[in-house]
């Protein structure tokens, strides 16, 4: 068998799905249901909500054009049940459409972190980029390279939780300009205690983290949809959204219970089972809430 290194490079968007069994439970996908998938990624739960009854429809969205291009050949057997929307879900304008179901799956997906060239994870060499939307303009370089050290330390504090922010930021300006990201890592790997260089979790994991929902404005965007979701529902619709940290968590819990068109139906978030943190490591964080149409 020949080695092709290229293959290894780019990977199939082949994502795995999180709290499968638990999303559609909760959603409860009926005959004659009409469903909105808005971060459809390879369409692992579109399928399965799908699959639920052959009368039922979706509409995909993501920004991600890989992934759509691969929702649209994972789901290519529904034929015009599904229909697809390439953009933001906070850009989305539903019109007179109204949903059974309203599902988000938060975060980054496999596909997008295995691939060095979106610039999402240190593990091998790559761009800063970090664009869900590789259209738009901003990227993970701008910012870390034209961002002043205080702007940068805010983003690493606010958005990675990051204790050790302004001592990295430091280090960041006083090394930059930075174009990829394993340099980076190491920058910031430089700049902490031996300690803490060398605990759990690498350095460069909660920054990294920062510099992607700064770059794709993500705690915005996701404000954007719990405020703006349930008037896509139909009456008794359910919402659905899986998050992946504290801080996207903190949102939807207090998204959900503050909205007035809104009743909270998961008191506390459903968590993946061990079985399912066995064969998906990256399992183990997602969080999923849902809530009702009243």
């Amino acid at each position: 068998m020949t080695h092709d290194p290229k293959a290894q490079q780019t990977p199939a968007f082949v994502h795995q799905s999180v709290l499968a069994a638990e999303v559609l439970a909760g959603l409860a996908p009926h005959r004659d249901g009409y469903y909105l998938d808005v971060t459809v990624g390879g369409g692992g739960h579109s399928r399965l909500i799908l699959e639920a009854d052959s009368t039922i429809r979706l509409m995909a969205l993501d920004q991600d054009p890989n992934a759509l291009d691969a929702a649209r050949q994972n789901l290519a057997d529904f034929g015009d049940r599904v229909t697809f929307w390439q953009g933001n879900f906070s850009e989305f304008v539903p019109l007179d459409q109204r949903f059974d179901g309203v599902l988000a799956d938060l975060g980054v997906s496999s596909p997008q972190l295995d691939r060095p060239e979106r610039g999402f994870s240190f593990r091998h060499q790559g761009a800063l980029d970090m664009r869900m939307d590789p259209t738009q303009d901003l990227t993970a370089e701008d910012l870390v390279n034209h961002g002043s050290e205080r702007e940068l330390a805010d983003i690493f504090y606010n958005y990675g939780e990051e204790r050790l922010s302004r001592r990295i930021a430091r280090r960041i300006v006083e090394r930059r300009p930075f174009q990829t990201t394993t340099a980076l890592a190491d920058a910031i790997a430089s700049s902490v205690p031996g300690k803490y260089r060398h605990g759990r979790i690498h350095p460069a994991t909660r920054v990294f983290q920062a510099l992607r929902i700064a770059v794709n404005r993500e705690l915005d965007v996701l404000e954007q949809l719990i405020e703006v979701a349930p008037s896509w529902l139909a009456p008794a619709g359910k919402l659905a959204i899986i998050s992946f940290h504290s801080l996207e968590d903190r949102r939807v819990k207090h998204g959900m219970r503050n909205h007035e068109q809104l009743k909270v139906l998961t008191k506390k978030p459903i968590i993946a089972s061990d079985e399912e943190v066995r064969r998906n490591p990256r399992a183990r964080s997602a969080k999923l809430r849902l809530a009702e149409r009243v």
